[in-house]
């Protein structure tokens, strides 16, 4: 079939791809704390993540993205879940939500993590998580991650702004939060 014949056109909703990965090791999950310099989620935490380039498939932008913004190079990722954002005007975003399980044991010692201009890095303890200042849909999504297994069902949701308040919604869940 040629691209012509995909259906594209200027009238229908496009969406941008993003990846957001969450590495853990034992009790503990990677999370980058944005530099007070951004304009958004300055001092929040948030995963690893960004856009997908053109010419890159999702599992390609994400090992991408792991290793510019953390320096570490971890092959063993994989999808957990998709999560669609209506900005309310065109066009929209598509983030690919991935894991990655580190060995407890494994040697990944703090100095090893590259600094980066999107933030700090820092092993936060799960139980301590939600003591931090996440960005906005974490405190909803990061348990469904947490509890996301490899080869199991994947996360849906649809993020929709109401007002400037963000609303979400699981599939398995009927109603926004």
């Amino acid at each position: 079939m040629p691209a012509s014949d995909q259906g594209t056109s200027s009238d229908r909703y496009t969406l941008i791809p993003r990846t957001l990965i969450f590495l853990t090791r034992g009790d503990f999950i990677l999370l980058l704390r944005g530099g007070s310099h951004k304009r958004l989620w300055a001092n929040q935490y948030n995963g690893i993540g960004g856009h997908i380039e053109r010419g890159e498939d999702i599992l390609t932008a994400a090992r991408r993205e792991l290793s510019e913004e953390t320096g570490l190079a971890i092959e063993d990722l994989w999808l957990c879940g998709v999560i669609t954002v209506d900005v309310g005007e065109r066009p929209g975003i598509l983030i690919f939500v991935l894991r990655g399980e580190l060995d407890q044991d494994a040697s990944l010692a703090e100095g090893r993590l590259v600094a980066s201009p999107e933030g700090s890095l820092e092993w936060v303890s799960v139980s301590q998580v939600y003591n931090l200042p996440l960005v906005e849909d974490l405190p909803t999504l990061l348990p469904r991650v947490l509890a996301a297994r490899r080869n199991c069902a994947l996360i849906f949701a649809q993020y929709a702004y109401h007002e400037d308040r963000l609303l979400i919604k699981f599939s398995d869940s009927p109603n926004p939060l």
